[in-house]
């Protein structure tokens, strides 16, 4: 059961290790182009179908067709990668129980965006966590963690395909260890994790206001923020060409630390250095390196000052 390319991941390993795949539960085709006329295959359900395997669209996961439609392939095990909350009809009913590939170290980072969030954060470590569906969203009893390093200079991107693959392993040892044991699996409740001196972060749904930039924040701070947005869905900012202008929206993809400290400036001045553009923030300067105009094409940083000669007398909010 998933639904974007981060589940194909696995999907794949399970196909390609000979594992008896019956069917795949996916979201229903999603509406796309000008008029919502051309209907989009899921990920997994293009994988799916290029290798014969059924696949199940349901609109409701309570939907009792779709229930009965699920429980006549009688799988043993469900697994379940960026999907859905199920039901207990549904994570109830294979004989082996349902367990979920979640990319965080739970109980950490709970919740439909866990790559973004640990990036924007600052972490230096993630990871891969695989557990029993329970009835709350991400609280299941934890099977198996596998961390996953993130450089400083890395993005969302990186953090995903390394989670992608690494998550794919984990759930092939997850389904070993289930099968060894014939679904008698030691597992963890995630409040034997906690304790009172750790601060649980959450992982909510990223929305498009969630990406603006605040240029009051630390230098660090909005480093952080772009990389963990970048390249999807991408942090952004407006542009502020003059007092009378309407402000302009401006994707940021990245960025390097300065050195600089740009002292006085207000946060979201425009520092033009040679072919280097410097943002002051609350604390600190920030050098932009890759950025994209609304309606244009992204580009690096120097060919956009080509086309604003004038760029300091410009603010960035």
């Amino acid at each position: 059961m998933g639904t974007p390319e981060f589940a194909v991941g696995t999907l794949q390993s399970l196909v390609e290790g000979g594992y008896q795949v019956v069917a795949v539960v996916t979201q229903p085709d999603k509406p796309v182009g000008r008029h919502g006329s051309v209907l989009q295959p899921s990920e997994v359900k293009k994988y799916a179908l290029a290798h014969d395997i059924p696949v199940l669209q349901p609109e409701k996961m309570k939907d009792p067709e779709f229930v009965e439609q699920l429980r006549s392939y009688q799988a043993d095990l469900q697994v379940v990668v960026a999907f859905r909350m199920l039901p207990e009809v549904v994570w109830a009913m294979p004989r082996l129980g349902t367990f979920n590939v979640h990319a965080a170290l739970l109980p950490q980072y709970r919740g439909a965006a866990p790559i973004n969030w640990a990036v924007i954060n600052g972490e230096t470590v993630t990871g891969v966590t695989t557990f029993f569906l329970d009835h709350e969203i991400d609280t299941g009893r934890i099977i198996m963690q596998e961390p996953f390093d993130i450089p400083d200079d890395a993005d969302v991107e990186y953090v995903y395909d390394g989670l992608m693959h690494l998550g794919a392993q984990l759930a092939l040892r997850t389904i070993d260890k289930i099968i060894e044991g014939d679904g008698q699996v030691e597992a963890i409740a995630q409040d034997q994790l906690m304790s009172q001196d750790v601060v649980l972060h959450k992982a909510p749904k990223i929305f498009k206001e969630t990406c603006r930039i605040d240029w009051s924040w630390p230098a660090k701070k909005v480093y952080d923020f772009v990389r963990g947005l970048s390249p999807y869905p991408g942090a952004w900012t407006t542009l502020q060409t003059s007092a009378d202008a309407q402000p302009v929206v401006v994707k940021i993809y990245h960025t390097t630390k300065s050195q600089e400290r740009l002292e006085g400036s207000e946060p979201g001045t425009i520092v033009r250095k040679g072919s280097v553009m410097l943002v002051s923030t609350g604390e600190g300067a920030l050098q932009i390196d890759t950025l994209q105009m609304a309606g244009k094409k992204r580009m690096q940083v120097k060919d956009f000052l080509n086309g604003f000669q004038k760029i300091e007398e410009c603010v960035m909010c």
